[in-house]
């Protein structure tokens, strides 16, 4: 069956407002190294006060992914919320830009397009500051049925598991995405968000409602509250969902049934920034599954998307993803 859309992410839709900086600020400004916290609206003022000559780049952790995905030439689309203001508008610019369809109706009220201050040390961790602003105010009108039922694959964002409204969208999509025989990915986002939900993470592969998990080491341990990455695996193994599994240097695990793929990751000149990693990771193995590659295939194309973007400041690939998987010779 062709669809209209190969891969349809929905998510929070924010700009990044990035800044190198010392461990000592985090320390001075009470943040933890290494997590995403969300803030409200006067902290997120009291940070942009402060900021320190930052880069600012659309982002977005679902819609990083879906840029992803269109850097391989695959054809992505996205939902999510920003309002009808400056930052509204260099959002939309930049997705579109990157050739992904984006049509949700901008919020002519309420509070100001989300933003998230990214705040990246030495060593190229990253400890992000969250305003989520419109993009919690994303609900289930502006899921739009028939671009949900003309996608292959819907990729969810666990973040958006904080707001009720925003929840309940991401429940519409993945009801008519699997009525259409679609498959439904979920990233789990944050280690801190499992904690959050856990319970009801794990009742999502459960019931069936999602059938791929993206997740990072930390986030799976703390899913299946163990310090053993080897329990942590034969439990998600037992979900029977697909199970990506993201490990750093150390490359990445897919865990398919009895099957699992270990996979390493590219090779690398020096860190400078792992915000987006993980996404552009899901964006290679995305774009590789719509075009049903073999899953090994999948996670080589994660890993390069994943090497290009810590190179460098920002979530959004500086090359033409596609260009650079036939450099390497991986084909899709």
């Amino acid at each position: 069956m062709t669809r209209a859309v190969e891969v349809l992410g929905l998510g929070n839709s924010l700009v990044d407002i990035i800044a190198v900086t010392s461990d000592d600020y985090l320390v001075a400004q009470k943040m933890r190294k290494g997590a995403m916290t969300l803030i409200d609206e006067p902290r997120a003022e009291s940070l942009y006060a402060a900021r320190v000559e930052p880069t600012i780049v659309s982002g977005g952790s679902a819609a990083n992914t879906i840029v992803g995905v269109g850097s391989f030439g695959v054809k992505g689309a996205y939902i999510g919320k920003v309002k009808n203001d400056a930052l509204g508008g260099h959002f939309t610019h930049d997705i579109r830009a990157m050739g992904v369809d984006f049509t949700t109706s901008h919020a002519a009220e309420g509070p100001a397009t989300g933003r998230c201050f990214v705040y990246v040390t030495p060593d190229g961790e990253r400890t992000m500051n969250t305003y989520l602003g419109a993009s919690s105010f994303l609900s289930p009108p502006d899921v739009d049925e028939s671009l949900v039922r003309g996608a292959g694959i819907i990729y969810l964002e666990g973040y958006m598991w904080d707001r009720p409204a925003a929840k309940s969208a991401f429940q519409k999509a993945a009801k008519i995405a699997h009525e259409a025989g679609s498959r439904v990915a979920l990233t789990l986002s944050d280690s801190f968000c499992v904690d959050r939900f856990r319970s009801e993470f794990l009742d999502l592969m459960r019931s069936g409602f999602v059938d791929t998990i993206f997740s990072n080491t930390e986030e799976v341990l703390s899913l299946y509250q163990t310090a053993d990455f080897a329990t942590a695996l034969d439990a998600l193994r037992a979900e029977r969902v697909l199970g990506i599994v993201t490990r750093s240097e150390k490359g990445s695990i897919v865990l398919d049934g009895p099957n699992t793929h270990e996979v390493p990751a590219f090779p690398i000149d020096r860190v400078v920034d792992t915000t987006g990693a993980g996404d552009l990771f899901a964006s290679g193995f995305l774009a590789g599954m719509a075009r049903s590659a073999d899953y090994v295939t999948c996670a080589r194309l994660g890993a390069l998307a994943a090497a290009e973007i810590i190179q460098h400041l920002g979530a959004r690939p500086q090359v033409a993803l596609a260009a650079l998987a036939a450099q390497h010779g991986i084909a899709f």
